[in-house]
């Protein structure tokens, strides 16, 4: 029981409602944000926004504590983690694909100048 009261709800419905579905929706978010060249801040909008639509999931689907503030934060943080990951390898592609000439890779998240 007291992973229901810091998640406000059970570990199963958080893996899978949390970091399967909503993660998923965070990094195609991401992805879509960055192929847009969108400001990274609109990103973390939208990632507290599947944040409150996480927390309306488990509330309505599975009987979870919707005011569950801890299980809010928790949620919000790993939804904002995922999409900002996808943002970040996304636009790194980017980058380095659309100018090859100013830019060359530079492990996994950064591209340097030539």
């Amino acid at each position: 029981m007291s992973e229901e009261l810091l998640l406000g709800t059970s570990y199963a419905v958080f893996i899978g409602v949390t970091l399967i579905f909503m993660c998923g929706c965070a990094m195609l978010m991401g992805r879509a944000q960055a192929r847009a060249w969108r400001p990274v801040k609109m990103c973390v909008l939208y990632a507290i926004l599947l944040g409150l639509a996480d927390r309306f999931l488990i509330a309505t689907l599975f009987g979870g504590e919707w005011r569950s503030v801890t299980g809010f934060f928790i949620d919000t943080y790993v939804i904002i983690l995922a999409a900002l990951v996808s943002y970040r390898l996304t636009l790194a592609a980017q980058m380095v694909r659309q100018y090859p000439w100013l830019y060359r890779r530079r492990f996994l998240f950064a591209w340097k100048k030539r």
